[in-house]
């Protein structure tokens, strides 16, 4: 069925009508499936968990209370962190921009990335009290 929807998807580009919704999300799942590599996907996996933890803390947060305020701000701040730093790690091992980061190998992003969550959760736990 996904071919399906790939094939009408593009007729109607050709044919200049506009796609619905379902069918422009099909395509976009279909492409992200068939180009992306399977270290990008892992990344993207990973940061998905790491922005629906945080959204689940801010939604604890708004519905329990801050009474552990630091514990809360930590936290958030933590995976908010993370998410940043797992972005940076996606930008610079995609093997589209490896004119951009010539000098930076994929063994050197991780290693900073593992670097610099170490620094970050040490913060966290510094500021946890």
């Amino acid at each position: 069925t996904t071919l399906l929807y790939t094939i009408k998807f593009e007729r109607m580009v050709a044919a200049n009508t506009n796609p619905t919704m379902a069918e422009v999300l099909v395509k976009l799942f279909n492409e992200y499936c068939a180009k992306t590599p399977q270290k990008l996907k892992l990344i993207d996996a990973y940061l998905g968990y790491i922005m629906f933890t945080g959204i689940f803390q801010f939604i604890y947060c708004c519905l329990v209370g801050t009474f552990p305020f630091n514990a809360f701000l930590s936290g958030f701040i933590s995976t908010v962190a993370s998410f940043i730093l797992g972005v940076c790690l996606r930008i610079q091992t995609n093997p589209a921009n490896v004119t951009v980061f010539k000098d930076i190998s994929v063994e050197r992003a991780f290693a900073d990335f593992v670097f610099a969550h170490c620094v970050l959760h040490l913060v966290v736990l510094n500021f946890i009290g």
